[in-house]
């Protein structure tokens, strides 16, 4: 057994046995009272060390589950604290309607919230922030009840008889939701974080059952400190360090296709508790059998309670429209995005062109820059693909693509736009540049390819090289609107083709001359200054126009 699990149960042990040994030894008296007043506050003490090393050691709501918990029995600590001054300091009873009897509510409400966080699943950040709404919701709803059922008979017009019995009922309330939740969650987990939320439905229950005997016989005035109600509760505690000692190492699991459920019924009781307030009120203004303070302190709690529970409606109603805004901007970017190399696809180019095209319309009909105003489309396609296919599997052939889309990224402007075409072609629109230098960003695109083997699986490499067709909109500067952009697409389908026929590995653009559309063949980059031999095409010239 290792040393920290022996310290431990030394630490739960000892307070247990000397609590019992003063009960079953010492007369009733300021040294039975001490002692099992000291006993109490020690094993409550090991309690909030020992959850709260739990919440050290995780993180996210994990460690939130853990805080609460760790949270309560400080809250319970204090408690015990404050008895101990009557018990001990001023040798007095503790009073029957106890300022400190809220403390002890308190825990119970911790306790339940860290349980509905469920910390056995790992939640999503989005499930993450609208769950914690609706679980402030639900706390806000629980310390109004306490207000409005409890506080009344406490402060506004104290009566014993109606807060005990109020207080009572809430705490077996409070309880039993508890218990259901942890039997809940024990049902739908598995494994260790089945038998911890079955063993801390256990602690709950023997926690209570003592209690609830040792709370009657206060109201019965028959209890004092140190009697033997104290003997099983103190166990109870102890009981609790095993809970937290069994639970130390435990870890979320992936959250599973139960989540949508799960948050569908936390929200249906936090719209219930939204929707409680106003009958709340009716109730305090109806109700004939108490005095007219109670009602206007039930009316101004549960006013405060609206104003709190309706901006927590509005925040989470904020969090919704922002998710739905994210929801609806990753449909967006799916349904333009090509899902294997993750850029653009022909839907966002169809959506985009329009105005790509205007702005060149725009700048020619202004007579602007003629250096930043054309639109030029480069169709490249990856040369003997399917050989890399059948060789390398489509595994392969999605790798080869993946890298051909980086490099081209890599060879052109920010500005551009580079868009998978379909299959292994792709298509770079330029934008704002100038035709007289087109063939620069194709022979870039072309060294790119050459530069270096593609890598594969297993340090496999093949040398794959790509075939570029180029054409400028406006076709002809002197009449921007003769040739639409889907025509100069065309051409520069036919540059691509061309590049095929003439060896691959080349780039070939397509430009307007006198006799009609020619094309400039580049291979290198020393035929950048020197293109090839201008071919006419007017056959193809006249068949796009028409």
């Amino acid at each position: 057994m290792r040393t920290s699990t022996r310290v431990w149960i030394a630490a739960a042990i000892i307070p247990t046995l000397v609590q019992l040994g003063a009960s079953a030894l010492l007369p009733r008296g300021l040294a039975l009272t001490t002692i099992s007043d000291i006993a109490s506050a020690v094993l409550l003490f090991v309690l909030l060390l020992a959850f709260a090393s739990n919440a050290a050691s995780t993180q996210n709501r994990l460690r939130l589950f853990w805080i609460m918990q760790a949270v309560g029995w400080a809250i319970s600590l204090i408690n015990q604290l404050w008895c101990m001054y009557y018990d001990v300091v001023m040798q007095q009873q503790v009073p029957m309607i106890f300022a400190g009897d809220v403390l002890l509510f308190l825990p119970g409400l911790l306790m339940l919230a860290g349980v509905v966080l469920r910390p056995h699943i790992e939640h999503s950040r989005s499930s993450a922030r609208l769950g914690t709404i609706d679980f402030l919701l639900l706390m806000v709803w629980w310390v109004f009840f306490y207000a409005y059922l409890v506080t009344c008979w406490q402060y506004v017009s104290p009566n014993e008889s109606l807060y005990n019995r109020n207080y009572d009922r809430l705490y077996l309330i409070e309880i039993t939701i508890l218990v259901s939740a942890l039997i809940q969650f024990a049902r739908h987990s598995s494994g260790s974080w089945k038998r911890l939320y079955l063993l801390f439905t256990a602690a709950v229950l023997f926690n209570y059952l003592w209690f609830a005997l040792e709370n009657r016989a206060i109201e019965q005035y028959t209890y004092f400190t140190g009697s033997w109600y104290d003997c099983p509760y103190t166990i109870s505690f102890a009981f609790y360090i095993v809970v937290a000692r069994y639970g130390r190492s435990q870890l979320p699991c992936r959250e599973s296709a139960d989540r949508e459920s799960h948050r569908s019924w936390v929200t249906t009781l936090a719209i219930l508790a939204v929707l409680s307030l106003p009958v709340m009120v009716l109730t305090a203004v109806l109700e004939h059998n108490v005095s007219l303070q109670i009602m206007h302190f039930r009316v101004l709690v549960t006013a405060l309670a609206i104003f709190a529970m309706a901006a927590l409606v509005f925040m989470k109603q904020h969090l919704l429209h922002v998710e739905l805004k994210q929801a609806n901007h990753v449909l967006r970017e799916s349904s333009t995005t090509d899902l294997l190399t993750g850029i653009r696809n022909r839907r966002f180019f169809s959506a985009t062109i329009q105005r790509d095209v205007a702005q060149v319309v725009r700048a020619y009909q202004e007579g602007s820059d003629r250096a930043e105003r054309d639109l030029i489309f480069y169709l490249i396609d990856l040369d003997n693909f399917k050989k890399v296919n059948d060789i390398h599997g489509h595994d392969g052939g999605d790798r080869v693509l993946i890298e051909a889309s980086r490099r081209i990224s890599s060879a052109i402007r920010n500005s551009d736009l580079l868009v998978r075409w379909g299959g292994e072609e792709f298509l770079v629109v330029s934008r704002s540049t100038d035709r007289r230098q087109a063939g620069i960003l194709a022979q870039r695109v072309l060294d790119v390819f050459r530069a270096k083997p593609f890598g594969l699986d297993a340090g496999v490499q093949v040398h794959q090289t790509c075939s570029v067709g180029w054409a400028a909109f406006p076709w002809s500067e002197g009449d921007v609107e003769a040739i639409s952009y889907e025509g100069v697409l065309k051409f520069a389908d036919r540059g691509l083709y061309r590049a095929k026929k003439a060896g691959k590995d080349r780039a070939v653009g397509m430009v307007a001359s006198a006799e009609g559309a020619v094309n400039v063949d580049i291979m290198s980059a020393d035929q950048l200054t020197h293109p090839s031999t201008k071919t006419p095409i007017l056959d193809e010239f006249h068949e796009l126009i028409n």
